[in-house]
């Protein structure tokens, strides 16, 4: 590996999504401060749009999906800290009306970025889906509704909409992947320049720990930052995001959390989704 020159302040990556925003207030807002850590004023994007700035190593440390990462191993590592990662809250395939798993192959599907882990379960899920539409998550449920694509894939505030867009649910990737897998279901981590040093690294995965830990501590310190970039949310469904994507392993993945992540991409690299380099170790083992 060959070892950068580190550059000052670091860039820094997030979603403007509850559960993004609720992690980072306190690191963004003192707490690098007070760690001695030197960031830029962060990048609020969407999570696709993070994966492609990966896959070209724009970030010093970013938010991306986990099929993300499986294309980025050489160059990014896993932090132990901030990841979307747990039980019951995976994607859903969804359409109109009740559809046969026979007939996923024909039907044109609209799944949130290629490099996402809705994506890649997808693939998992059903190989022989070919008609993948690509479009941003917010995108999905309306262009269901006015029968541009047959079913979609949908993350985010969606899980909690869709009922009342009268939509029905074909599967339930998440409890697909628990099942099949017998682990919690990776969607996206925190990840940092490999080239940064285990020390550096260290510090920067021990302040995202201490900015989940203060998050939940004070729910209420963080809820203007939430709000400003969760635009027109419903502050309940804001809630409800964050309830089901922040969790223990956002604090810390440990043992079954670092389990899933190998599990993942070993499945990823069996199935021809991901290249061999997924099978390196994605920990910096700090």
């Amino acid at each position: 590996m060959v070892v950068e020159q580190i550059r000052t302040p670091l860039t820094l990556g997030f979603s403007p999504c509850p559960n993004d925003t609720f992690i980072f207030h306190a690191l963004v807002h003192g707490l690098a401060t007070e760690l001695g850590l030197d960031l830029a004023p962060p990048i609020l994007a969407d999570v696709e749009t993070l994966n492609e700035w990966a896959l070209q190593g724009m970030l010093d440390v970013t938010k991306l999906s986990f099929h993300a990462l499986g294309h980025v191993l050489d160059d990014y590592v896993l932090l132990g800290s901030g990841s979307a990662l747990g039980r019951g809250c995976g994607p859903l395939l969804i359409a109109k009306k009740t559809i046969t798993r026979s007939r996923l192959p024909e039907l044109r599907i609209a799944i949130p970025g290629r490099l996402t882990t809705a994506a890649m379960l997808l693939q998992m899920y059903e190989p022989r889906c070919k008609h993948l539409v690509y479009m941003s998550f917010d995108e999905i449920m309306p262009a269901l509704a006015r029968g541009d694509v047959d079913a979609g894939v949908i993350i985010h505030e969606s899980r909690f909409t869709y009922q009342k867009e009268g939509f029905v649910v074909h599967q339930d990737l998440g409890v697909w992947w628990e099942e099949s897998s017998g682990c919690p279901i990776p969607l996206g981590g925190i990840v940092a320049r490999r080239s940064l040093g285990r020390n550096l690294i260290g510090l920067l995965e021990k302040g995202i720990r201490e900015s989940v830990q203060r998050a939940f501590k004070d729910q209420n310190a963080s809820r203007e930052y939430i709000g400003l970039h969760a635009q027109e949310m419903d502050e309940q469904v804001s809630r409800d995001h964050i309830g089901l994507y922040v969790n223990d392993f956002s604090v810390d993945l440990g043992r079954e959390g670092r389990h899933a992540v190998e599990v993942f991409f070993n499945r990823g690299q069996q199935a021809g989704i991901l290249p061999d380099s997924s099978l390196s170790d994605p920990f910096l083992n700090i």
